[in-house]
């Protein structure tokens, strides 16, 4: 169950517009349950804390290496700063750098610091924004979320949960009573397919999908549309009717590749598996979501 005072949080983004009704503010949580090979929030997959390196940053004054009690940090030419394998994250670089150059990925914070953080904003949440869970995958640490939720519905915030849909219908079940909107991605419908680019299985992701429509919860589905991935005609078809299946008003919601995670990627020093990859073109996009339209889904287009 995790414990449900405390969380790892990567960021707290206030007016967000993309991540639900109105202006919200996005909670990321750390630890996800896929490896999607597209995914712009590296620093969010690991369920650890983690330090990034930002090169064109950097000043090589050495205070990092006089600083790090693990001798995890290196200056030298062709190495990564940090040395992840005796790297225990502490943050003691990261104090010492004076120019942004070292950054960590995780900051424990306990449900009441985060509502602090989401109370700030209160003030541009109305009439319909409020509070978005993303991650990572934040039903990961639905307890925390749940408290979470709790005191912002009692204060008059509004909340939504982002999610891939990949973990326990249990974990899905806990949160949903006190969730006013569901963003559900749907990547691939073909499971060999959703394996290869996400790292497992979407057998629960479609279970839960049904779980949540069938619990009356307010759903939008959301399609990363990658670029020869699964923008295919098959893989539309496919979504098309399963949404359908599932929703009395069928829509799905298109969100575009982009390439806004590369920069994290070199601070982790991770593989970025999509690095060739290019944007989806405007008029191949808009063919996409004609072709939903066709299939008698309701098709928009995040911006």
């Amino acid at each position: 169950m995790g414990d449900v005072k405390r969380a790892l949080i990567t960021n707290i983004q206030g007016y967000s517009i993309h991540d639900g009704p109105g202006i919200r503010t996005v909670v990321f949580f750390k630890g996800c349950s896929l490896g999607c090979a597209w995914c712009a929030n590296p620093e969010t997959i690991s369920p650890q804390p983690q330090i990034g390196f930002i090169g064109n940053l950097c000043a090589r004054c050495g205070k990092c290496l006089e600083a790090c009690p693990e001798n995890a940090v290196s200056m030298d030419e062709g190495k990564h700063r940090v040395d992840d394998s005796s790297c225990t994250a502490c943050g003691k670089c990261v104090d010492a750098c004076l120019y942004g150059a070292l950054v960590r990925y995780g900051r424990e914070m306990t449900v009441e610091e985060v509502f602090a953080a989401v109370r700030r904003d209160r003030m541009f949440y109305e009439p319909d924004g409020g509070v978005t869970a993303s991650g990572g995958e934040p039903l990961l640490r639905a307890p925390f979320v749940r408290a979470l939720f709790e005191l912002c519905r009692a204060d008059g915030i509004g909340t939504c949960v982002e999610t891939s849909g990949c973990a326990a219908p249990e974990q899905l079940l806990e949160v949903l009573p006190v969730t006013g909107h569901v963003l559900f991605d749907l990547k691939l419908m073909d499971p060999g397919k959703h394996r290869q680019y996400t790292r497992q299985s979407n057998e629960m992701i479609l279970q839960n999908a049904r779980l949540a429509a069938a619990a009356g919860a307010d759903i939008l589905f959301r399609v990363p549309l990658i670029p020869t991935v699964n923008d295919d005609e098959g893989n539309i078809r496919q979504t098309a009717e399963f949404v359908k299946s599932v929703l009395k008003q069928p829509a799905v919601q298109l969100m575009p590749y982009h390439r806004l995670g590369d920069s994290k990627y070199r601070a982790l020093n991770a593989p970025n598996r999509l690095a060739a990859l290019e944007v989806m073109a405007p008029e191949r996009l808009e063919a996409v979501r004609r072709a939903f339209i066709a299939e008698g889904v309701d098709c928009t287009i995040s911006r």
